[in-house]
C-alpha cells in the first residue's frame, strides 16, 4: 500500500528561496499542492510553475482590509485541501480566525532566534544590539505575531565587519537546511506540541547541528 500523501500549500512574497528549498528536497510523503502569493510580481511564482506546480495570487491591495483578504486568501487556500501551510517569507500579519483555520498545522520561518527580534529588519537589528550569534527559528503560527511553539532553530555566528546582508545569506543558508526538515518532520508524524513546546520524535543521531 502506497503512502498516505501529504498536502502542502506554501505562502511567499518574493523570490521564495525556502520554497525553493522545500521543493528541490523532494520529501518523502509530501506533495506541494500550491504555492500561492499575495504579489502577483513574485519571482517565486515563476519558478514554482516551471516546476509543474500550481500557483495563484491574490494582490492584498486589491481587498479593503486584512480580515477580507484573509477571508479570500483562507478560500484560496481550502481548494488545495492542505494538511500543512508553509509560510516561506510571506509577508503579512494573518488575522487571528487565519490563524485559528489552520492551528496545528501552520508553520512559519522567522529570520531571527525568536523570542529576540520578532518582525522586520532582525538582520540589522541584531547588528545594533552588538549580538554575537545570530539565526532563525522554524515555529508554529499562533494569533501573536512570530509566536507559538518552536520547533527548531538555527544559529550562526555574528562576524566582525558583518553587515546586514552578509549576516542575512548566513542565516539564509541554514533556513534552506532546516526547513525542509522540519517539513518532513511534520510530514512523517513526528512533531507534537505539548503545552507551548514541540516534541521531536526524529531520532538523535538524525538532529540538524545548530551552529553553522
Amino acid at each position: 500500500m502506497r503512502p498516505t500523501m501529504k498536502n502542502i500549500v506554501i505562502l511567499i512574497s518574493g523570490r521564495g528561496s525556502n520554497m525553493q528549498a522545500v521543493v528541490e528536497a523532494a520529501i518523502p510523503g509530501a506533495r506541494i499542492a500550491a504555492v500561492l502569493s499575495n504579489r502577483p510580481d513574485a519571482a517565486g511564482l515563476a519558478w514554482a510553475a516551471e516546476q509543474g506546480i500550481p500557483t495563484a495570487a491574490l494582490n492584498h491591495r486589491d481587498y479593503p482590509d486584512r480580515a477580507a483578504f484573509d477571508q479570500a486568501m483562507m478560500q484560496l487556500i481550502d481548494g488545495y485541501a492542505p494538511d500543512l501551510v508553509l509560510l516561506a517569507g510571506f509577508m503579512r500579519i494573518l488575522t487571528s480566525e487565519f490563524c485559528a483555520r489552520y492551528a496545528g498545522r501552520l508553520i512559519n520561518i522567522h529570520p531571527s532566534l525568536l523570542p529576540a527580534f520578532p518582525g522586520l529588519h532582525t538582520h540589522q537589528r541584531a547588528l545594533d544590539e552588538g549580538c554575537r550569534v545570530a539565526g532563525c527559528t522554524i515555529h508554529f503560527v499562533t494569533a501573536e505575531l512570530d509566536n507559538g511553539p518552536i520547533i527548531a532553530q538555527g544559529v550562526v555566528p555574528v562576524l566582525d565587519g558583518d553587515n546586514a546582508d552578509a549576516l542575512a545569506a548566513r542565516v539564509l543558508a541554514v533556513e534552506h537546511r532546516l526547513l525542509p526538515q522540519a517539513v518532513a518532520d511534520f510530514v512523517a508524524g513526528r512533531l507534537h506540541i505539548e503545552g507551548k513546546r514541540v516534541r521531536n520524535q526524529r531520532p538523535a543521531a538524525a538532529a540538524e547541528p545548530l551552529l553553522a
